[in-house]
């Protein structure tokens, strides 16, 4: 019974969207011509947002790229396939990539490392001249003084860099493409959020009033009008995000420049009650954002997934003042805020507790899917023993996709990351526990957690990290010297590329478009972030009072990195390190508690198993764990909404096949609005900048 609960709910998601029969090729010289576009004219803007403000512009861009282009060729009566609109989206992605603290590119990361070791809080640890010169020029250097990329001493960074970044690719298309067809081909995970990005870029395409294809013969029969629906409620999800996003960022954005500080009519990120509430609820963060956007994800996320989620935020929640009275959460005191109440739980409790369910989880991915292989060996015996052919499971997979035998991916992969693995060895120093490390976290952990990801993204649409294990295995080494710390040692996660391939593969797209679009794209991002990076660093100091985000964060940021780097640091004329027992992540390691995580998630799973009960109820609960109610109470809602009103007054099937086109609608909007705010922020700066 428990099996059939768990593949009814799977197939339901997993067939919202059926694979097409025919796969097109999506890169054109409309590929080309948008990545020039997103490089010249988005790429400046995301990186003074960023700077000035802290939003990420990547989103916005990305899909007001995708309208640019497809109005521009609707008029040209060359209207663009959706396998065109879908690679066009993914180049503008590859273009608009960027880390918070530096936005636009890689070469951002530069910047902040000449700000990193000319620090206050680098000078005061007696670090300034620590720094590996593969990592950053000396503080000594005319290219710190004169601000300048345009630098012999920049010259091996700016290598290592583009080295990392094609080391990533090849990663990206090998062990990524390994686990897709591990999850999708194979176990036939649903990939809940896949059809989210799918069909927004199919909304599109189908409002251009593409021709029939083999898939869609009939113009005018069903599957024509379920197009037209789709895009009408991806327009409706727009409207939604154009009212929505005015209030929440529109208004706030146009208040800032005119008035000293900006005007939130929707509090943001979220209100706080967290003081209000201590006193029947101590330790425990409370709180209520307001977000039209985490409603429409509760009618997309699988029900029980939500309903999971919420099971254990509110176990959490009534958890939280019984530890407390236990003595067991002593670092909170009356008057934190939710973040300062978060993190000293964390360390007191649900650092150690999310470690050890993490590490159930593992356990039971692979139990899951061991499970499903035995399953399937034996059905294909069946069938050899009645008479059927033989099939090969690793070669079962829609034809003209664009497949490659997966030998090649692993041996592509296993020369990348050795590569890797030698420049680490390279640069660090030559020490067994070093070299044990690099090969455990190549070969190892980046596997393993990339596949658990996938699993998850396969089944809930969410993602599982293991939190300081890094942090963890660097200590352990017995490494001393902050060189450790700044190497590209290899701990990655490319789980999200099984859903990556997914979207795609829902579109139609042949995957030799994506490869083609990031080879063009990653030379010249690569080009364009240096020449802006540098044009901005060199014309005002990064961070300055011109750069309030960057003045905040990267002073904090480089706090933490230096409070980090001191245990294992060593002075001039010192002989040894800090103790490795005082770091406050190491005393947030309780072993009790990682194996009562363990344990605990195990029994569930067995639990849910024995009752019947969905086990996509396991994955919400694991996501929850030690999460802020204040996101949850609307996505319950949402969920609520969608299975007991909206989907008993469209039908389950047609409503959930909608929702994701609502929610991309939803987030298009919010994009426009994001884009117009910063171009009159953009306008008053320069105007401001002027000299007339």
């Amino acid at each position: 019974m428990a099996r059939d609960t768990h593949d009814r709910e799977v197939e339901l998601y997993r067939s919202l969207l059926e694979t097409p029969a025919h796969f097109r090729e999506g890169f054109s010289a409309t590929t080309v011509v948008g990545i020039f576009f997103c490089g010249l004219v988005m790429m400046p803007g995301a990186i003074y947002l960023g700077l000035m403000t802290g939003g990420n512009l990547g989103p916005a861009a990305a899909w007001v790229t995708v309208i640019l282009f497809m109005e521009i060729a609707r008029r040209a009566l060359k209207p663009l396939a959706s396998q065109q609109l879908v690679v066009l989206l993914h180049a503008a992605n590859v273009m608009m990539a960027a880390h918070i603290l530096f936005p636009g590119g890689p070469m951002g990361q530069l910047v902040y490392r000449a700000y990193l070791v000319l620090s206050d809080a680098a000078r005061d640890a007696g670090m300034a001249l620590s720094f590996p010169e593969w990592f950053v020029p000396p503080p000594g250097s005319d290219a710190l003084a004169e601000r300048t990329l345009w630098h012999r001493d920049w010259l091996v960074p700016i290598l290592i860099i583009a080295f990392m970044m094609v080391i990533g690719l090849i990663k990206r298309y090998t062990l990524g493409y390994f686990f897709f067809r591990l999850t999708s081909d194979i176990e036939r995970l649903p990939f809940p959020l896949a059809p989210i990005a799918a069909q927004g870029a199919m909304a599109l395409a189908e409002a251009e009033g593409e021709a029939p294809t083999a898939d869609d013969p009939d113009p005018r029969g069903k599957q024509t009008r379920g197009k037209t629906s789709r895009w009408r409620i991806f327009s409706l999800g727009a409207i939604f995000g154009l009212g929505f996003g005015l209030l929440q960022i529109g208004i706030p954005g146009v208040s800032s420049l005119f008035l000293a500080k900006p005007f939130f009519l929707i509090p943001q990120p979220f209100v706080d009650t967290t003081v209000l509430t201590q006193g029947i609820l101590p330790a425990t963060p409370t709180g209520l954002t307001f977000d039209l956007g985490i409603v429409f994800l509760g009618f997309v996320l699988p029900f029980w997934v939500v309903i999971g989620s919420f099971l254990a935020i509110a176990t959490t929640i009534l958890i939280n003042p019984i530890l407390y009275h236990a003595g067991v959460l002593t670092r909170w005191q009356p008057g934190m805020d939710t973040v300062n109440t978060t993190f000293a739980n964390h360390i007191d409790f649900w650092m150690s507790l999310t470690i050890g369910t993490a590490l159930g989880i593992a356990v039971v991915c692979f139990y899951a899917t061991l499970r499903d292989v035995v399953v399937r060996v034996r059905e294909a015996r069946r069938q050899r023993a009645a008479g059927a052919a033989p099939r090969n499971l690793f070669q079962d997979h829609p034809a003209g996709r664009g497949d490659y035998p997966l030998w090649i991916a692993l041996v592509l992969y296993i020369g990348a990351a050795s590569a890797v693995v030698a420049l680490c060895w390279f640069l660090l120093p030559k020490t067994f526990s070093i070299f044990f490390f690099l090969i455990f976290f190549t070969f190892a952990y980046t596997p393993l957690i990339s596949y658990v990801n996938a699993r998850l993204l396969g089944i809930s649409g969410q993602n599982v990290e293991i939190p300081f294990v890094k942090e963890t295995a660097f200590i352990l080494s017995g490494a001393r010297g902050i060189d450790i710390w700044l190497a590209p040692v290899p701990v990655e996660n490319y789980g999200y590329m099984a859903q990556a391939f997914r979207v795609n593969e829902l579109t139609g797209v042949r995957f030799p478009s994506l490869l083609k679009t990031e080879l063009v794209a990653i030379p010249i991002l690569l080009v364009l972030s240096l020449v802006y990076w540098s044009f901005i660093w060199h014309s005002d100091p990064i961070p300055s009072d011109l750069f309030p985000a960057a003045q905040v964060n990267w002073e904090l940021q480089a706090k933490n990195q230096v409070l980090l780097y001191s245990s294992t640091f060593v002075g001039p004329g010192e002989t040894g390190g800090s103790n490795v027992a005082d770091s406050e992540f190491m005393q947030a390691i309780h072993p009790w508690v990682i194996g009562s995580g363990f344990v605990g998630c195990i029994a569930l799973y067995a639990g849910l198993s024995l009752l019947g009960l969905p086990i996509m109820l396991i994955y919400g609960v694991i996501r929850g764990l030690g999460q802020l109610p204040h996101f949850m109470i609307l996505e319950v809602v949402g969920a609520l909404l969608g299975r007991f009103y909206f989907q008993k007054r469209f039908g389950q099937v047609n409503f959930l096949r909608l929702a994701p086109a609502l929610l991309a609608g939803y987030y298009t909007g919010v994009g426009l609005i994001s884009m117009m705010t910063m171009a009159l922020m953009l306008i008053k700066s320069a105007i401001s900048s002027a000299p007339f």
